[in-house]
Parts: C-alpha cells; sequence; structure tokens
C-alpha cells in the first residue's frame, strides 16, 4: 500500500511541477505588441550610443532599399552631431497600437499586421531644447520585428 502512496504523491507532484512551468512560460511570453516596443526601444538605444550600424540593422527591407547602411550611417551622424550640435537626446514612446492594411507609400503593397508608436526624441544642442516627432511602425518578418517610417505624401 505505500508503494501506491508515493507514487501518487510522485505522479501529483511532476503534474504540479508542469502546471508551474506552464504558467511561467505563459507570463514570460511577449505579446506581439510588447515586442513590438522592444524593438523601437532597442532602435532608439541604439541612435542614443551613435550605433547607427546596429539601428540601421533593425530596418525593415523596405528601408534597406531607402538607403545604404553607409548613407544611413554618414546621414546620422551628421545631420544630429555636426549640423544640430547634439551628442545624444531622450524619447519617449506613445502606447503600441496595431494597425491592419498599413503600406509605407501610397504605391507600395500593403502589410498585413503593423504596430505603430509615435517617438519623441527631445534633443539639446547649440539651437537650444527642441522635439522632433515621428510616427514608427514595427512588421515581424520572419521572426524579426523590424523599423518602418511613413512615406506617404
Amino acid at each position: 500500500m505505500r508503494k501506491k502512496s508515493k507514487f501518487k504523491m510522485f505522479v501529483a507532484l511532476a503534474f504540479l511541477i508542469a502546471v508551474i512551468i506552464l504558467i511561467g512560460a505563459l507570463f514570460l511570453r511577449q505579446t506581439p505588441s510588447q515586442q513590438a516596443k522592444k524593438t523601437v526601444q532597442s532602435f532608439y538605444e541604439y541612435e542614443q550610443e551613435a550605433r547607427f550600424a546596429e539601428s540601421w540593422g533593425l530596418f525593415h527591407p523596405l528601408m534597406k532599399e531607402k538607403f545604404t547602411k553607409g548613407h544611413y550611417i554618414q546621414d546620422r551622424a551628421h545631420v544630429f552631431m555636426n549640423h544640430f550640435g547634439v551628442t545624444t537626446f531622450s524619447y519617449s514612446l506613445s502606447n503600441m497600437e496595431k494597425v491592419e492594411g498599413w503600406s509605407m507609400t501610397k504605391d507600395a503593397d500593403s502589410i498585413g499586421v503593423v504596430y505603430a508608436t509615435t517617438v519623441v526624441q527631445t534633443f539639446k544642442g547649440k539651437y537650444g531644447t527642441f522635439d522632433l516627432h515621428q510616427e514608427v511602425f514595427v512588421t515581424e518578418v520572419e521572426g524579426d520585428w523590424l523599423i518602418l517610417w511613413d512615406y506617404n505624401k
């Protein structure tokens, strides 16, 4: 009789551990909105650190068609550091919003689902303090979350 009792306790304990692991995995799993937000945060952290090659790496392929990596690195450093005289900036994000059927340009095919946020960058430089507001879009491509900007005119 003792063997049955020990076996039942073992099964109950194994079941309890499995439930705890499953609940833990569900809590650790990020929603698409959270993953999109994390991508935007990574992008702007790279930008703050003038690591423009890394931020360019988070662009969607359509964005990479707009400018080469070398051109992007040179432009970002030139405009923000040289022209505006800033070394870094702070930023804030609005809530992520799910958008369906968005396209980067009027002529482009729509992208199924993107997550949109407004990023406000605050610069302090030789021309004073100023804010740059930009809508940023994020979508998943082959398991990676990638950045898009709006070029609709």
